[in-house]
């Protein structure tokens, strides 16, 4: 899998309404619903279902789930420089767990979905920059099935 295949993906969902929880292109999605409906695409079945959260989930519960869920999933990079077609998660206070994601698209630009607004694509800004809290990899696509392969010499003795 390709960088330049998630990115392809990413912008396709682009003009997508917000709308909270959901992870349909063109119908609406959040941020989560964004990167997991690149998943979808890019790897196929999604590895788990995150279940109801409400707007305010990182302030209430405190945990760093996002995150969590990224190490599950995704390959952590470490540091804070990220590549194009990686997940970028990011914190709106450096206090408060990490609660928004976007896909970088190049050193200077990713596409996310934000409350309020259609999924765009957007500079990262200092502001960006400051609040990123960690960056990911998405994993290689499964391997396919192993097949059998002819060997030259079954060839020739087929004739």
């Amino acid at each position: 899998m390709t960088a330049d295949l998630i990115i392809a993906e990413a912008r396709s969902w682009i003009g997508t309404p917000y709308r909270h929880q959901a992870s349909l292109k063109g119908v609406g999605c959040d941020c989560l619903g964004l990167l997991r409906g690149v998943w979808r695409s890019v790897i196929g079945a999604e590895p788990e279902a995150p279940g109801p959260y409400s707007a305010d989930w990182a302030e209430a519960s405190g945990s760093e789930a996002l995150i969590e869920a990224a190490r599950r999933h995704l390959l952590e990079r470490p540091g804070r420089v990220f590549a194009p077609g990686d997940a970028l998660l990011f914190r709106f206070r450096a206090h408060l767990p990490a609660k928004h994601c976007a896909i970088a698209v190049s050193p200077a630009t990713m596409v996310h979905a934000h409350d309020g607004a259609a999924v765009c694509e957007v500079a990262v800004t200092p502001w960006w920059t400051r609040h990123l809290a960690g960056v990911f990899r998405f994993p290689s696509a499964p391997p396919l099935p192993p097949r059998e392969v002819e060997t030259a010499e079954a060839v020739r003795a087929r004739g």
